[in-house]
């Protein structure tokens, strides 16, 4: 069964470049619908005012369905497009970015225009924290103490995340199992504890790796 992962935003940020003496700045934020890329292009229009251009780009959808981008009085082509073009290649979901631009007085030419605002989207992204959210589900383990150090060992062949262990008069290790390995996983436990594990299953979700941590949506 496949279950790929894909990549969306978790927390924007703000990167800054100088062109000729230009300044682009782009914000990135996350969004679900164009109703909140609209808001969110509305604000930093208000914010940055006095600015000479406000342009931006934002895809949504399990499959990028909504692209949309904006010159905002860039010659055509030389912005929004080219800002559109790093999302849809880093394959990025539900993300909004505006780049602002202030003039410096020296013209920067098609080429130039297009490499300045693909370089200052792509400087808040790194600027950005981006995660790969995939399909999971919560698994209970119910074992004795006889077979936790079988389970501890093939949870970690398989790279599983372990969200919990409970030491009673059993052992209890709560996992959040990628959908396509669950039945692996079983069979592998099951074999491995003699057929002295329980299983209890919880429920699907959508789960990504945070610095480390597990954090479940």
């Amino acid at each position: 069964m496949e279950n790929k992962p894909y990549k969306t935003l978790y927390e924007g940020g703000v990167g800054e470049i100088v062109e000729k003496k230009s300044r682009f700045i782009a914000t990135v934020e996350k969004i679900d619908n164009e109703e909140e890329a609209l808001a969110f292009i509305a604000k930093m229009k208000k914010q940055y005012w006095d600015a000479r251009h406000n342009c931006y780009a934002f895809v949504a959808g399990k499959n990028h369905e909504l692209q949309r981008c904006s010159d905002d009085g860039e010659p055509n082509g030389t912005a929004g497009r080219p800002m559109l073009e790093v999302l849809l290649r880093e394959d990025i979901h539900n993300i909004v970015v505006v780049v602002t631009r202030y003039f410096g007085g020296t013209l920067l030419g098609t080429g130039g225009l297009v490499r300045a605002y693909q370089k200052s989207v792509q400087e808040g992204l790194r600027n950005s924290i981006i995660i790969e959210r995939m399909q999971g589900q919560l698994l209970d383990i119910h074992t004795d103490y006889n077979g936790i150090g079988k389970i501890q060992y093939i949870v970690a062949q398989e790279g599983i995340s372990v969200l919990d262990t409970e030491y009673t008069d059993k052992v209890v290790v709560k996992l959040i199992v990628p959908i396509e390995k669950m039945q692996k996983l079983q069979e592998a436990v099951t074999e491995g504890t003699n057929g002295n594990a329980v299983y209890q299953l919880g429920e699907m979700v959508e789960f990504a790796s945070i610095e480390g941590k597990i954090k479940i949506f």
